[in-house]
């Protein structure tokens, strides 16, 4: 299985963590899920492995805009449809690589995980 990380070009953490393998020699694709979208079964397997709670990123300028409405009573049902309608909510990077799944970017978990 390849490495690849999913997120947004421009997003500076994306930067880091992309930084990171680089200087870690690590062989990955990108997947940016603002231009190329995000398919519903991936995201679920996401939501299965990692949590939906984790993958929703509700400190982005997205989430806040929405309306009051949209962000009432959350569920993973209700949360998947927002990250499928708007995929700058999902959290970035997402990283699927042989070893597991890592949401975020947090150099010791890069390195225990592909280290």
């Amino acid at each position: 299985m390849l490495t690849t990380i999913y997120g947004i070009k421009n997003c500076t953490t994306m930067k880091k963590a992309r930084a990171w393998l680089d200087e870690h020699q690590v062989d990955y694709a990108f997947h940016d899920y603002k231009t190329a979208g995000i398919e519903e079964p991936r995201l679920q397997g996401w939501a299965d492995r990692a949590g939906w709670e984790k993958l929703l990123n509700r400190a982005g300028t997205t989430f806040r805009k929405l309306p009051d409405e949209k962000k009432a009573d959350l569920d993973r049902d209700k949360a998947i449809a927002l990250m499928l309608e708007q995929p700058s909510m999902i959290k970035r990077p997402v990283l699927e690589a042989p070893t597991g799944l890592l949401v975020g970017f947090k150099p010791e978990e890069y390195e225990k995980a592909l280290g």
